[in-house]
């Protein structure tokens, strides 16, 4: 593989943390007040109770909408959790799988709204790049401690 300044896998490293920026910066736009007292669960409540798939409504009202505090909490701080071990490689090849899934679980709620969909369907893929050619290779903490390899 031939590539311009840097070798394929920094080029990989360079997509792992700006991934890892992205979710930093879902975490750190949010209005943690309103977050945390259930408002983004909320909001989610309220499209998916018009999702036209009953699985994804049914899901819904199960896991999330009885303790939205909670949610709210587990969904701020995987994001937070996510954009650090991202930037500085740490569990690389997990981070990038529940980032993966956490993208795949919003495109699947915000099915309807198009508007929406880029920002995820982009982070999905990077996460499955950044996973399949094993971006944890170089300028990471996993490579550091030898995980992974």
């Amino acid at each position: 593989m031939q590539t311009m300044w840097l070798s394929g896998a920094e080029w990989l490293a360079v997509l792992r943390i700006g991934l890892g920026l992205w979710w930093l910066e879902s975490w750190r736009h949010k209005d943690k007040k309103t977050w945390f007292d259930g408002g983004g669960i909320t909001w989610a409540a309220g499209i998916a109770d018009k999702h036209r798939w009953a699985f994804v409504r049914s899901g819904f009202e199960v896991v999330a909408k009885p303790r939205p505090r909670t949610m709210a909490y587990v969904v701020a701080y995987a994001e937070l959790a996510l954009g650090l071990g991202l930037i500085v490689g740490f569990l690389t090849p997990i981070a990038l799988l529940c980032g993966l899934v956490l993208n795949l679980i919003y495109l699947v709620l915000m099915i309807h709204d198009w508007g929406e969909q880029g920002q995820n369907l982009m982070m999905a893929l990077i996460s499955a790049v950044g996973f399949f050619g094993m971006s944890w290779q170089v300028w990471s903490l996993d490579d550091v401690f030898g995980l992974f390899v």
